[in-house]
Order: structure tokens, then C-alpha cells, then sequence
């Protein structure tokens, strides 16, 4: 699994004119399946995602996790972070799991990360998703389960 982890001041997602998921201060985590990924791995990257420490504590280092300063997290599922660019200029997505399986632990992942205390917004799986953010810092870190 991949996940691309922003911290916002707040993130939006919407799909067909309609609000879908949505956090206010927090993160808006973009992930994605590799075919052999399992529920235990869905299960091992929402741990990692709620207990990093991206936020400032009162020094201003970033030593508090999203569960510390009590944020919330919008959860996108976002094929895409599985591209293969080496060859030509189309990517290639071979390396990205088949969407019944993907879906399945994109669910994992938001339980999970629910089961931790977190509030979970959701975007669409498999819908065009327009997502509108406010980035905090910039502070954005990658996470790659292999």
C-alpha cells in the first residue's frame, strides 16, 4: 500500500455536486493497493497514518499525531500513486490492485483508522473525485507499506 498523507486546515471531496467526505484541521490521506496486499497491511498503515507525528507542538516541532490534536482525516482512494512513468510518456498502472480487492481494503483502511478514534471522511472508490484542500505548512510525507 501507498498513501500520500497532507496536513490541512481542512479538505473537501466531492463527487457529482455533492459533498461526499469531508475534515476540518487534520489530514487528507490519498492511498492506494498493490495486488498483494492483505488486511493486515490495510490494517498496519492506518496505525502509522493516526500515530505520525506531522503537527507542531507548542515548540513548533512536529512531534503530535493526528489523534493528539484531536484532527480528522479525509480518506481517498487514488490508484493513481501506483503509476509506472519509466517507459514512454502514458503511465502504466499495472502495479495497482484490481478494484474489487482495492476496495476492500480501501474499507479495511477507513475501519481502522476509525477503530483508532479517528472521525473519517470518504471519497468515492472508482468515482472522479474533485477534492479541495488547504495545505498546512506545507507538511506532506509518503508512506509506502513494501
Amino acid at each position: 500500500m501507498r498513501a500520500v498523507l497532507q496536513r490541512v486546515t481542512q479538505a473537501t471531496c466531492t463527487v457529482d455536486g455533492q459533498v461526499t467526505g469531508r475534515t476540518g484541521p487534520g489530514l487528507l490521506v490519498l492511498m492506494a493497493v498493490a495486488p498483494g496486499d492483505t488486511a493486515e497491511t490495510a490494517r498496519t498503515l492506518a496505525a502509522k497514518t493516526a500515530r505520525l507525528r506531522m503537527f507542531n507542538d507548542p515548540a513548533g516541532k512536529m512531534n503530535l499525531s493526528v489523534l493528539d490534536v484531536g484532527g480528522g482525516i479525509l480518506s481517498i482512494s487514488q490508484f493513481t500513486l501506483y503509476a509506472d512513468t519509466r517507459r514512454g510518456n502514458r503511465p502504466s498502472f499495472t502495479g495497482a490492485a484490481a478494484p474489487d480487492h482495492a476496495r476492500t481494503l480501501y474499507q479495511v483502511f477507513n475501519e481502522a483508522l476509525r477503530e483508532e478514534g479517528l472521525t473519517v471522511g470518504e471519497g468515492v472508490f472508482g468515482a472522479h473525485m474533485v477534492l479541495d484542500l488547504t495545505n498546512d505548512g506545507p507538511v506532506t510525507i509518503t508512506l509506502d507499506s513494501a
